[in-house]
């Protein structure tokens, strides 16, 4: 019988709802908590046993344990580190602001992984996740491609939704990218953006809405809805959490989907591995397999140079 393994380091609110959200996979025969509190890695597995006997629930082994666990696992998925906290009268902090703590906090575990496993297909969550990626994947001689952040996947999903209740339609039937940074400087790739293969332009011909879609409203929104989530809630977890699993999910089954994580990109767009952005990649079982430079207009071409510069500079802040 094959065994199938997940690592989760972190299980805060957004490492507990990984763990559901892959638990429910039904994938993995074994899952693995690792946290800085053994105690809460050892509350969310015991409070993860009581819901398998549910029928439509693998019988899988959830436990805590330490990084000596990640030496055959299949898949880590790291959410570990500072926290954005909600400051009066302010929106969202900036994520570089969590930028230092959480170079070094990915540092120990890097660390930690490594003198375990170099195979494992790495997820990495925590925030500013273009930096932390780009650390993650370049001091510690780790195979290319067995480590990227989930970066703007979850944007993506969020301009999908926007988009699809503009016009009426499933957000399932749009495809289309957030690139860049995981930040305020992500854009919306418009000029590829389709809804059921019709473009943004034939949509508003096609679709009977009164209303040509609002770019300039639509990239606002895509950013600043996430500060919505966390002034009201204290917190995001569950779209990073559906994040976390579909991605795990891609790798598991080799399903060769198309999601704009981030990774290091060197060739693409002027960019010769001195930064790490998204940009649609296809992800199997080897995990980011192939980086996509999908094609950009004048205007987000110059968009995405923007948003690389201020990558760049979160990056340095942290060396």
């Amino acid at each position: 019988m094959i065994q199938t393994k997940l690592a989760i380091i972190g299980v805060g609110h957004v490492g507990s709802q990984v763990l559901t959200d892959c638990s429910h996979l039904n994938l993995f025969s074994e899952i693995v908590l690792i946290d800085s509190k053994e105690d809460t890695a050892k509350g969310e597995a015991l409070d993860h046993r009581h819901a398998l006997a549910a029928s439509y629930r693998t019988n899988s082994k959830i436990y805590a344990g330490d990084f000596a666990d990640c030496a055959d696992a299949d898949v880590i998925i790291i959410s570990a580190g500072v926290s954005e906290k909600p400051r009066p009268g302010e929106d969202m902090p900036p994520r570089a602001l969590m930028g230092k703590e959480n170079a070094v906090e990915i540092r120990k575990i890097m660390a930690g992984i490594t003198a375990y496993t170099h195979e494992a297909i790495i997820i990495l969550i925590t925030n500013p996740v273009d930096t932390i990626t780009y650390i993650a994947e370049n001091e510690f001689d780790y195979p290319k491609g067995r480590i990227f952040g989930t970066g703007t996947t979850l944007d993506t999903f969020r301009y999908r939704q926007i988009i699809a209740s503009h016009y009426g339609v499933d957000p399932k039937a749009v495809s289309g990218y957030i690139m860049g940074e995981h930040g305020s400087t992500a854009f919306a790739a418009f000029s590829s953006t389709t809804v059921g293969a019709l473009t943004l332009s034939q949509c508003d011909a096609l679709l009977d809405r009164a209303e040509p879609v609002d770019r300039e409203f639509i990239s606002q929104e895509v950013v600043h809805t996430a500060s919505d989530v966390f002034n009201w809630k204290g917190w995001t977890n569950s779209g990073i959490g559906e994040v976390a699993a579909v991605l795990a999910r891609a790798v598991m089954l080799d399903e060769k989907s198309i999601f704009p994580v981030t990774a290091t990109v060197d060739g693409f767009y002027n960019c010769h591995g001195e930064a790490a952005f998204s940009m649609p990649c296809i992800i199997g079982r080897n995990g980011l397999e192939r980086q996509i430079p999908l094609p950009l207009d004048e205007e987000e071409y110059e968009k995405l140079q923007l948003s690389i510069k201020d990558i760049q500079h979160t990056l340095q802040s942290v060396r």
